[in-house]
């Protein structure tokens, strides 16, 4: 599974006498809550991916990032709470992510976009196809969908064609 961005220390930070930074969790053995800590572990990067994404935005865009920020955000926290529920140790935010390509305009920003989207939509995809219940497939088929939706309207800005994709987060 692809990300957004990666992490710039892929090391699970520790807590230790000589640190005070907190433990990283560990993903859960069981598919399908696998697959939502994983879906969260995107949307953390995808939440910031977008915050350069919108440092570098025109103003024409900045409607949609911002709604694509606050679609992520309460994903995120729907997913955090879902977590809890389980007792499922939530992954943390990286401190700083590694963006695969400059973004020094708002084409590099709308370019940089898409596959923003697309990645969220792969790990979506992955929640879908690993659920057992059926409220987290109904959430997961939701989260793709918005995810498709919001790379339809970057493709539009961008001008990329086919401005959809048949099987979002999937390669066929």
């Amino acid at each position: 599974m692809t990300s957004p961005s990666q992490p710039r220390d892929p090391t699970p930070t520790t807590t230790s006498s000589r640190a005070a930074e907190p433990t990283s969790a560990t993903r859960p053995p069981d598919a399908a809550n696998g697959a939502l800590f994983d879906a969260l572990a995107t949307e953390h990067a995808t939440i910031y991916g977008y915050g350069v994404v919108s440092a570098h935005s025109t103003p024409d865009d900045n409607d949609l990032v911002a709604a694509s920020m606050a679609e992520h955000r309460k994903r995120r926290e729907e997913l955090l709470a879902m977590l809890e529920a389980r007792s499922v140790a939530a992954p943390l935010p990286a401190a700083g992510y590694e963006l695969p390509m400059e973004v020094d305009n708002p084409t590099d920003a709308a370019t940089r976009a898409l596959p923003i989207e697309d990645d969220s939509a792969v790990a979506w995809r992955a929640v879908i196809e690993q659920a057992t219940s059926e409220q987290d497939r109904a959430f997961a088929v939701t989260a793709l969908t918005q995810c498709a939706v919001t790379a339809a309207r970057w493709s539009r800005v961008l001008g990329v064609l086919p401005i959809t994709v048949a099987f979002p987060g999937g390669s066929e």
